[in-house]
């Protein structure tokens, strides 16, 4: 005797409705926690720091010791964003700001220096860019452009610096407003780029290019051209950081700071820029290198050795990391398991 069928309506299928709001939840975390997080140490050192932090003045020093972090972070986003690694932005900043120097020191005007210096991070983004297409490692090449700029600063400069730079100041240490000069040139230029890459064709071609470049070419767009376009991008943002630094410390140095690159990077990676390239927010960036001078501020403010700030930070960065894995795991097998769901609702 054979059992009864059972009905189609009789299977019991769970539901899923939890799904979409859990993506939901885990994609609010990866492309807005940075700001709840950046939230949570205001409020945290607002108590600790009482009642020296919460202030005015100390959030207009913050905003301006992370102005040349979120510069150079500009152009590592940039960078990142359209799918490579520019290591080369100290040796950039350096030789733009001595080059800029050389000038004035020669008597030759100041918006003809700081054209000029403009000029050379755009000059070395290109050079960056054609010898990558090349088939040359990114990361190989800017590494390589790093110690020949480098070397290159020194010799202009002829191992010294160009001091007195005073020429400068409109830009780095005079204030609007109340306002120091570099907020203002994070704040226009984090605007500029943001609709750019949001609101232009080429921007979000840039950013295509760095999600997929062979699918971009197939479509019939030119992806040499963006990622070109992405080192000079990145290149101009680190001759703009190393004339902002030229202007605030009024000396050009051909010296080519590493923790220009370590901050940068610190910064984007807490943005939740994916490194692979093609996602990633400019506003976040801006938020990262906000998080590192308000750790470093509040810790300074109770007395506490400098060193403890990097060391938060670096531990801020590998939590990051951390989150930035779980976070897109769980979106992966979270839409999969709603996929298959959906599929089996339909065979049911």
């Amino acid at each position: 005797m054979t059992a009864a069928p059972v009905e189609k309506a009789d299977v019991p299928v769970p539901t899923g409705h939890d799904m979409p709001r859990a993506v939901t939840a885990l994609v609010f975390v990866r492309d807005r926690g940075i700001f709840v997080l950046w939230g949570l140490i205001i409020v945290a050192f607002s108590f600790w720091c009482a009642p020296y932090f919460a202030t005015l003045d100390n959030a207009l020093l913050i905003a301006n010791a992370a102005a040349l972090t979120a510069i150079f972070a500009a152009g590592v986003g940039f960078g990142v964003m359209t799918g490579v690694l520019d290591l080369s932005l100290p040796g950039t900043a350096a030789f733009a700001a001595c080059v800029a120097g050389w000038l004035i020191t020669n008597g030759q005007p100041i918006w003809l220096a700081l054209v000029a210096g403009l000029a050379c991070g755009v000059l070395v983004g290109l050079v960056n860019g054609l010898i990558a297409l090349r088939g040359f490692n990114p990361i190989i090449v800017t590494i390589g452009t790093l110690s020949a700029l480098s070397g290159l600063a020194a010799v202009i400069a002829g191992g010294y610096t160009f001091p007195g730079l005073t020429g400068l100041t409109f830009m780095g240490t005079d204030r609007y407003l109340g306002v120091p000069a570099p907020v203002y040139i994070v704040g226009l230029l984090f605007l500029v780029g943001t609709v750019f890459l949001t609101r232009t064709r080429d921007g979000i071609r840039l950013m295509a290019v760095g999600g997929n470049a062979e699918a971009v070419r197939r479509s019939g767009i030119h992806s040499d051209r963006y990622k070109v376009l992405g080192f000079v991008i990145s290149g101009l943002c680190a001759a703009l950081g190393g004339l902002v630094t030229a202007a605030i410390t009024t000396e050009a140095t051909p010296e080519a700071s590493p923790s220009i690159i370590f901050n940068a990077l610190t910064a984007v990676a807490l943005a939740g820029v994916a490194l692979t390239g093609g996602r990633g927010s400019l506003p976040r960036v801006l938020v990262g290198a906000l998080i590192l001078a308000t750790i470093a501020n509040g810790l300074t403010i109770r007395g506490i050795q400098p060193y403890w700030a990097t060391v938060t930070t670096g531990v801020l960065l590998l939590a990051s990391l951390l989150l930035e894995r779980v976070v897109q795991t769980s979106v992966s097998n979270r839409l999969m398991a709603s996929a298959n769901l959906s599929v089996h609702k339909k065979q049911v």
